[in-house]
């Protein structure tokens, strides 16, 4: 609280196992008798969120759900209560190994919702003593939710919060007529320059202006995902080098501050017209304790373009606007002033900046606005613009670089710079061999998962740089399938994401049948070069291969296997790694050079 963006909400995936944007997240459940409360990151997320704030809201929601789920088809409710069962084995989860009091529960990520499962999900949930712990629904759009909430009154019973995404600053009559609390639960997802500070300010306020929503989240808290990857920056802030340990607090974080720092939950929006006569708008809000917080915004049309809905035109100019403080706020005598304007073609901005004082004189004051600004006013003296030491300074990722994997504890549960885009990698301790491959990494979902996004039909783990052109991939490999088992390492690898389908390289395969393959993508249509290569299941082989120029060649167990393989698009990318199908697999000595 009181610091850079003070955040009032914190919400996270509930891993799935599937595809959810920028990567797979791990499920806590990847098969049906396994419970694991302690893999991917967002446990140690929303702890370290507690620790500094401990009066944060968190919100689980999941995009995908593990494949038994669904007991073979791609949907999450033909058993509702086997869903039940997951989410709330999830929420207690969270309770039981790191003392988390998850508050809000949502359905499934901007998809289909099933009023008999948000029914029997309540009943789970306090027949699990979670009576406080409120449903949110359904992270789409406004209706059908809405229409439903109106006609079905048991489903109006158990739904706390509608919550729409992208919805414009606008809201609809029925979601209105539901008296329900109306939430931008999905919002914002622009590039973190400064046309992405103006949109956040501009909804952060006018969602309540012209949409009566009480809280906007914003995707996503902090771009720490490879750049190139789908929505690069679309964050508050950007910290995607954790090889360098550079971060960037962007200006977001800064016209977050304007909102977050001088309000909680809790606080209530006063009902008043907040729109301006010469375009943006306010808010003001009180804690009924006698505090009150005014928010401002000038944003102007092409200085606050969101990346989503379109925005339709309309003029902002400069005005004197002046408020009239009635009731018990008549008494009022000063307002702590804290200003931001967004530079944009002067490229000083200033942000956060604390002015003097406003005096009040029975009850009303003006001030001079003009375009791009945010102002907050308020009775509250708490707030505070850090002084930081700089980060470290950037660098691009390790030209050289290894991972054996060798760690008995690791405080994570998947290798630090892999970035997963389908399927799950996993540090795994083989108990039963003698050898060098104790500690490895292991590929753990043998069946696709209840899709959000269009997983591949393979999987993969991206690292490195995107830049890179020129590369030699080395890795132990482990095939545990047998008969139509494979795995691959590639190198120029051009995408992930929602697009991991599309993916182009320099993959080479090597299947438990004892043949090998060369493609330019991972869907393995693109054949370059094939062979035998006399590699077999439940056996480490070693990988090697080679890119220069138009040139690749692959070595097994260092010896050549195939060479002067012409390679043309893509031009540069990632290294990776991966499997032919859902199905277990290890690698081992992971290196890039």
């Amino acid at each position: 609280p009181n610091f850079g963006a003070s955040l009032h909400i914190l919400k996270v995936e509930i891993g799935g196992d599937g595809q959810s944007t920028d990567g797979t997240e791990p499920s806590h459940m990847h098969y049906e008798n396994d419970e694991n409360y302690f893999r991917g990151y967002e446990w140690w997320l929303m702890k370290e969120a507690k620790k500094r704030n401990p009066k944060i809201k968190l919100i689980g929601l999941p995009w995908t759900f593990p494949g038994w789920i669904g007991r073979g088809e791609n949907w999450p409710y033909d058993y509702p209560d086997v869903t039940a069962y997951y989410i709330v084995s999830w929420i207690l989860g969270a309770k039981q190994y790191h003392d988390l009091d998850i508050d809000y529960i949502g359905i499934w990520n901007e998809r289909a919702f099933s009023s008999k499962y948000i029914k029997l999900l309540r009943y789970t949930l306090d027949k699990h003593g979670l009576q406080q712990v409120r449903i949110i629904a359904s992270d789409r759009l406004w209706e059908p939710i809405s229409f439903v909430l109106l006609i079905d009154s048991e489903l109006h019973g158990v739904v706390d919060v509608i919550g729409a995404h992208y919805p414009g600053t606008r809201t609809v009559p029925n979601a209105l007529l539901t008296k329900k609390k109306l939430w931008s639960s999905e919002d914002y997802s622009t590039f973190n320059d400064e046309v992405g500070a103006g949109c956040w300010a501009r909804i952060l306020n006018q969602n309540y202006v012209n949409g009566n929503m009480t809280s906007t989240i914003a995707w996503n808290l902090v771009a720490s995902y490879y750049e190139e990857l789908p929505f690069g920056r679309c964050a508050l802030m950007t910290a995607q080098e954790p090889w360098s340990g550079h971060y960037k607090v962007e200006a977001p974080i800064w016209i977050t501050a304007h909102t977050t720092q001088f309000t909680q939950p809790g606080w209530s929006y006063l009902q008043v017209d907040g729109h301006l006569g010469g375009g943006g708008s306010f808010v003001a809000l009180t804690d009924g304790l006698g505090n009150l917080t005014i928010i401002i915004e000038t944003m102007t049309h092409n200085h606050s373009q969101c990346i989503r809905p379109p925005l339709p035109h309309f003029s902002v100019t400069p005005q004197r606007a002046t408020f009239y403080l009635k009731g018990s706020f008549y008494m009022v005598e000063t307002l702590q002033v804290w200003y931001s304007r967004l530079g944009f073609e002067s490229g000083n901005s200033s942000l956060f900046q604390q002015l003097q004082p406003i005096k009040v004189w029975k009850g009303s004051f003006s001030l001079d606005l003009n375009i791009d600004e945010v102002y907050t006013l308020t009775t509250l003296k708490t707030g505070r613009k850090c002084g930081c030491p700089e980060p470290p300074p950037p660098q691009p990722f390790p030209s050289n670089y290894k991972d054996d994997f060798n760690i008995r504890n690791p405080p994570f549960s998947e290798a630090p710079n892999f970035a997963d885009q389908t399927g799950v990698f996993e540090y795994f301790v083989n108990a039963s061999d003698p050898g060098d491959h104790v500690f490895t990494l292991r590929q753990v979902v043998v069946q696709r998962p209840i899709t959000w996004a269009s997983d591949a039909d393979q999987t993969i783990s991206l690292i490195g740089n995107f830049k890179w052109v020129n590369m030699t991939v080395t890795c132990d490999i482990y095939i545990e399938k047998q008969l139509d088992g494979g795995v691959f390492i590639a190198g120029r690898v051009d995408n992930g994401g929602i697009y991991v389908r599309r993916t182009k390289g320099v993959f080479f395969w090597v299947f438990a049948d004892g043949t090998y393959r060369v493609t330019s993508d991972l869907a393995g249509e693109e054949i370059l070069m094939k062979g035998l290569s006399g590699v077999r299941d439940n056996a480490w082989h070693t990988l090697t291969l080679n890119i220069q120029g138009t040139s690749a060649s692959g070595l097994l167990n260092g010896y050549p296997l195939w060479e002067n393989v012409t390679v043309s698009k893509p031009s540069n990318g990632w290294a990776a790694i991966g499997t032919r199908s859902f199905e277990f697999a290890q690698f081992d000595n992971f290196h890039v050079e």
